[in-house]
């Protein structure tokens, strides 16, 4: 009998967003699989989901490491060494499930592996959608993310400013995800364009010292966590 490899969103930090069909999978896992960037931390998607963990004594937790690094060598090694040991898993016939924060499909491990998982056999695969990150961000800072005919457009925060100034131009609403490492570069830009009153920086969101500023000269960019945003609305006003 052969496994099935599930990849399951449980959205940005607050274990209620998970989706139902999620929690059951969850439920009816042999085995969750989480992503840690490091050796003596828990992964941040497994907190989320740590009561759904405890509901079955018998479930495997299998911690997978992947630092955080733009070494691509290093990472193609995490990533096979990974989906090997998923395959071995699959090849047991288990029902495995993958989570990552926010959605699977957006910039996350999780489609690193598929890739992978898809290239070595023909195994049964369900991606199970989360709440992505930028979308609870703007519920809890009371923002529409777009209205009408307006654009919206979703980017990690880029090396080449150029690219930054021209997505700021072209599109009404922006989210600049991973803003942590560029924070002091984005601002620069920002104000540059005069956006950054028309900015929201949110960090952790649903998570402990989660946080959503409206003000972005209260953010101490020394201490900007890798889950962290900015929305960018050209029609934001102060007080809105």
């Amino acid at each position: 009998m052969k496994g099935v490899f599930y990849g399951v969103g449980v959205g940005p930090g607050d274990p209620e967003l998970i989706t139902l069909k999620g929690y059951r999978v969850l439920q009816e896992a042999d085995v969750i699989c989480s992503p840690k960037s490091s050796a003596d931390k828990e992964g941040v998607a497994l907190s989320i989901v740590s009561e759904i963990v405890k509901e079955k004594e018998d479930r495997e937790i299998l911690e997978l490491p992947f630092p955080m690094t733009k070494d691509q060598v290093e990472l193609e090694l995490c990533w096979e060494k990974a989906a090997s040991r998923i395959i071995d898993l699959l090849q047991a016939g288990k029902k495995v499930a993958f989570i990552t924060l926010g959605d699977p499909t957006l910039y996350s491990t999780y489609t690193y592996l598929l890739k992978k998982i898809k290239a070595a056999g023909s195994w049964e695969i369900e991606t199970i959608p989360g709440v992505p990150s930028f979308c609870a961000c703007a519920a809890l800072a009371g923002l529409p993310l777009a209205e009408g005919d307006e654009k919206l457009a979703v980017i990690p925060a880029v090396k080449d400013p150029d690219s930054l100034r021209f997505v700021l131009q072209h599109f009404e609403n922006v989210i600049l995800m991973k803003v942590g490492r560029k924070y002091a570069e984005v601002i620069k830009i920002l104000e540059e364009l005069a956006l950054k009153d028309r900015a929201v920086f949110a960090t952790r969101c649903g998570l402990p010292g989660g946080r959503v500023e409206r003000n972005l000269d209260q953010v101490e960019i020394s201490k900007q966590d890798y889950l962290s945003l900015i929305i960018i609305k050209s029609s934001l006003k102060t007080g809105d």
